[in-house]
């Protein structure tokens, strides 16, 4: 058998919402899908606001600009996590302090946040693994205390929630992403979520170059003001039809995924040498990743690989990676993402995967195990 790591999940509905903005030939950006976008997402998410950019990377810049953050000011996050967490900080000329994890959410560990605040702490972003909730409670309670930022990083968590209260609602802002291996996506797409109006026009202003917006800009004859600095972090109009479609069918995507990440664990939980990333009553995990801890890990991603099965490492440690630990001399130590990089790996899954396809995996890791000894 062949099997790849993920498969979008998408039907005829998402051609066609593709399609309709192609053929009137005109507003394939700036059109009121954007708009609508925003509003189904908020509403979705619990949120008041939601503004759409073209990556989560950049929407999670542009949120740090808007709260000023920048030179002097340090922001907590984790190093095991995409590196666009830390840079993100980085870019905007603040320091990324990493903090460790915990070894049940695979999130920051709250105890260990506040040995890491200092004056010069603005913020933290605390991660949801894989569409695990993080200890996302504890860390709202610590941020409140000393009166810093919560921004939820999100990315991977589209449709968590923790005590039936959406992922994305416990912090100031939340970012998530919609690149083409997430709960919904639309290729690549971000957004943040608020309930703060303030955030929300200085977004609207950072995502499109400062320029003060009008009706639309490629078609009224009004004059533009420019009157922040900004980018191009615009969602397309393309982009935000399909991912309107998408969202239509999160629910059923992220049931499929829960029953097949269920059955997924019931066979896996009989094999010693891995250990699956623990649940919790109170949590939705939406499975966006699929991940274990292994023993001879490596051995196993290259065992899986001859059978035909896609695996792969997320995350590497970001302190580890040449840009912080030589460029900008990162000499921290976090025992436990060391520890759990150095063992985890994500195994295929999408909300189609079959069940003849996820016995095969099994039988093939309980194989290489065997084999092993």
């Amino acid at each position: 058998m062949k099997i790849s790591l993920f498969k979008i999940f998408w039907d005829q509905r998402d051609i066609e919402s593709v399609a309709k903005i192609i053929r009137r030939g005109s507003n394939w950006a700036a059109g009121q899908e954007i708009v609508e976008f925003e509003q189904k997402a908020a509403q979705y998410l619990k949120r008041k606001y939601c503004v759409a950019f073209n990556s989560g990377t950049s929407a999670l810049q542009s949120v740090l600009l808007a709260y000023n953050i920048g030179k002097g000011n340090e922001v907590i996050v984790p190093s095991f996590t995409f590196i666009a967490t830390a840079n993100a900080v980085t870019a905007c000329g603040a320091k990324a302090k990493f903090a460790d994890i915990e070894e049940k959410t695979l999130g920051l560990d709250p105890r260990l946040i506040e040995k890491n605040i200092n004056k010069k702490t603005k913020a933290i972003i605390p991660v949801h693994y894989g569409g695990r909730p993080c200890q996302i409670e504890k860390i709202r309670k610590i941020a409140r205390k000393y009166q810093i930022l919560l921004i939820e990083d999100a990315a991977e968590a589209f449709g968590s929630k923790y005590k039936n209260k959406m992922i994305g609602s416990f912090g100031d802002s939340a970012m998530f992403s919609f690149c083409q291996n997430k709960i919904i996506t639309c290729g690549e797409g971000g957004a943040i979520v608020t309930d703060d109006i303030n955030l929300r026009n200085k977004l609207v202003l950072i995502r499109s170059h400062g320029r003060k917006e009008s009706k639309n800009y490629f078609q009224d004859n009004l004059p533009n003001d420019y009157i922040s600095l900004g980018y191009n972090y615009r969602m397309s109009s393309i982009s935000a039809s399909l991912a309107l479609s998408q969202l239509k069918k999160a629910e059923k995507n992220i049931s499929r995924r829960i029953k097949k990440a269920n059955y997924y664990i019931e066979k896996l939980n009989k094999i010693q040498q891995i250990q699956i990333i623990d649940e919790d009553k109170n949590s939705r995990n939406v499975f966006q990743l699929f991940s274990i801890q292994a023993d001879d890990r490596n051995k196993l991603i290259e065992y899986l690989a001859s059978r035909g099965i896609t695996s792969k490492v997320y995350f590497d440690p970001i302190h580890k990676s040449y840009f912080y630990w030589k460029k900008l001399n990162y000499k921290v130590k976090l025992p436990i993402t060391e520890v759990i990089s150095s063992r985890i790996v994500s195994l295929p899954f999408y909300a189609n995967i079959t069940y003849k396809e996820i016995n095969y995996i099994v039988d093939t890791i309980k194989e290489f195990y065997q084999n092993d000894d």
